[in-house]
């Protein structure tokens, strides 16, 4: 069962999470999106990209009961050289503009996913959640990097450890967002976005994703690589444990 749904129209290839409840991703949805983005590189028809989730949901991050399935084997750092880190590398290096559309909540990976994006419209119903920390873990899917450049270090550190959400208004007050419009206005809003890129000089566009990736995220492949190292150690701790079990038992977590 398919969790993406894809649509090409109009030059613009529009990728919508579609795996209910929250849009939460599995290693599944991670494969599809790898498919679709490696597809839109080749794509000459596609000339501007659309992420979007389905329903009021953008995505929820990893999936918990996923990991807890596959505790006593997984390897953090494995699954994120094979997930997240191909993913984000892909979204920064595809040589067209990738917008994101957050249509609600956006947490975690879901986080990381978006911050890769080009540009990011926001409907007003949407919250930002750096997750990790209220699961025992630390930032990774380029969020150690991507968040900081956007919003300060700051900043960064205290929504980071506080694990409270950001909202739209102050989003985009903080740069972390381009736009940010009524929720029905949101898919009309962003493919206005994506008609005019798509009429626009998209080689150029490329070029300069190249230098801004060169000029502001040079160490992108080095901090995903270390971010995958970390988590390695956060994952193994007695409180990612605890942070999982408190997560998926709906209750406050005791961290000791």
């Amino acid at each position: 069962m398919t969790c993406l749904n894809s649509t090409l129209q109009d030059q613009i290839l529009t990728l919508t999470i579609d795996r209910p409840r929250a849009n939460a991703f599995n290693l599944a949805l991670i494969g599809e999106l790898q498919e679709a983005f490696k597809q839109a590189a080749r794509e000459t028809r596609a000339r501007v990209i659309v992420l979007t989730g389905a329903g009021a949901v953008f995505g929820a991050g990893q999936d918990i009961e996923e990991i807890r399935a596959g505790a006593e084997t997984l390897s953090f750092r494995q699954h994120l050289l094979e997930t997240y880190n191909p993913l984000i590398r892909q979204i920064r290096q595809i040589e067209k503009p990738v917008i994101a559309g957050i249509n609600g909540p956006c947490a975690g990976a879901s986080l990381g996913i978006a911050l890769a994006c080009d540009l990011r419209i926001a409907a007003e119903t949407a919250r930002f959640v750096v997750g990790f920390c209220g699961i025992g873990l630390a930032p990774d899917s380029g969020v150690s990097l991507l968040l900081p450049a956007l919003i300060g270090l700051g900043r960064a550190s205290e929504f980071a450890f506080s694990n409270q959400a950001i909202g739209a208004d102050k989003a985009l007050e903080w740069g972390l967002v381009n736009r940010v419009v009524p929720f029905e206005q949101l898919m009309p809003a962003t493919h206005r976005m994506a008609a005019q890129l798509a009429a626009g000089p998209v080689g150029a566009f490329g070029l300069t994703k190249r230098l801004f990736n060169r000029a502001v995220l040079p160490n992108l492949e080095e901090i995903l690589d270390y971010e995958s190292h970390i988590q390695e150690v956060a994952g193994k701790r007695p409180e990612h444990k605890e942070g999982v079990a408190a997560f998926l038992e709906k209750r406050t977590p005791e961290f000791i």
